[in-house]
């Protein structure tokens, strides 16, 4: 398809229909684990718990997840496409240029191939056309290793130039694209993100003004960001980042299976307790899950309304990832960090 015609492809799409979002006031009991948070700086509401396509979950239990409350959701039209690809029609119906709730849903998307200030402008038409969509609420930069730094740099500086109303790259998507009200109203992305593999310049970045929201890796066996990032934030200061937290149940391998050396009576975290996990960390805004299909929705939902995990449980799951990781021996255990039960 040539560029030229994506204008006149969008004008010619019939009116999406989607069903209006219910209702949530009142769905989620009070807690000290709130269901809904404002974003860091941003103005962003989102669920705790956001979606992103790492499970290949289906169009149908996407929409079935927006039903239940869920409102953020990742998307990635590059590394990964296919997995992230079954989601993209109940994301046109959410997100598209004719849907009734693109105000109820927080879509972030990700480019993870492409570095370079001069490349965004390629992967904002992708996911445009993607999408068939008018904005972009937090449009992230992916995978910043330890050799991305200047990239990084350079990546931020354009910043001011991409993100809200009349942008230079919103100048340039209209020539493509139409413009409308919506547009005309949010720019074509809203707030820039990006997601860290370094942590290291994680810290170094997460305070700059051209950077809203960080997103790490995180979970009890990786927990590195909680030295290097969730510490050095204060909850309530309304000028922190928004941090969003993956690969919350496990990188190398599955944190639901117990380790070797764990006594058999002991606790083991379920998927959703390992989400909660994240979500029980200072400053933690949304952990993202990939999740299959609507049964580990309603699992996690259900997990999250328990509040956040006591001091005594996030010591024993402290535990339960260092002997994940082999940091601690089998007859090393002590005894009295030990939690026994089925679930919590």
């Amino acid at each position: 398809m040539k560029i030229t015609d994506l204008k006149g492809q969008t004008a010619a799409e019939p009116t999406l229909v989607v069903p209006q979002h219910p209702s949530v006031k009142g769905r989620f009991p009070e807690t000290n684990l709130p269901f809904y948070r404002k974003l860091g700086r941003t103005d962003l509401t989102v669920s705790c718990l956001g979606l992103g396509g790492g499970g290949h979950i289906s169009s149908e239990d996407t929409m079935y997840a927006f039903e239940q409350g869920i409102n953020y959701f990742f998307y990635s039209s590059d590394l990964h496409h296919f997995l992230y690809s079954s989601m993209a029609d109940t994301l046109r119906k959410l997100c598209g240029r004719r849907s009734s709730v693109r105000e109820k849903v927080v879509l972030a998307t990700v480019t993870y191939v492409l570095k370079s200030p001069d490349s965004v402008l390629s992967a904002l038409l992708d996911q445009m056309a993607d999408l068939r969509m008018d904005y972009i609420d937090v449009f992230f930069w992916g995978w910043i290793g330890s050799k991305d730094n200047q990239a990084m740099q350079d990546c931020l500086g354009v910043s001011n130039d991409l993100r809200g109303p009349n942008s230079v790259f919103q100048r340039q998507i209209e020539r493509w694209f139409g413009t409308c009200e919506r547009m005309k109203k949010m720019g074509i992305v809203r707030y820039i993100g990006a997601s860290f593999h370094d942590l290291d310049l994680a810290q170094q970045w997460m305070h700059s003004p051209l950077l809203d929201v960080v997103m790490v890796r995180h979970n009890v066996a990786h927990r590195t960001a909680q030295k290097k990032v969730f510490t050095h934030l204060d909850a309530n200061d309304p000028q922190r980042p928004g941090i969003v937290t993956f690969k919350s149940a496990g990188m190398m391998g599955s944190l639901w299976e117990p380790p070797a050396g764990l006594p058999r009576e002991c606790w083991v975290p379920s998927v959703p307790d390992l989400y909660r996990y994240s979500l029980s960390q200072n400053s933690v805004d949304v952990a993202l899950a990939g999740w299959r299909n609507r049964q580990e929705v309603d699992a996690a939902l259900a997990s999250i309304q328990k509040g956040k995990f006591t001091q005594q449980e996030l010591d024993y799951l402290n535990l339960y990832g260092d002997l994940h990781r082999n940091h601690i021996k089998p007859n090393e255990i002590p005894t009295e960090r030990l939690l026994v039960g089925s679930s919590r």
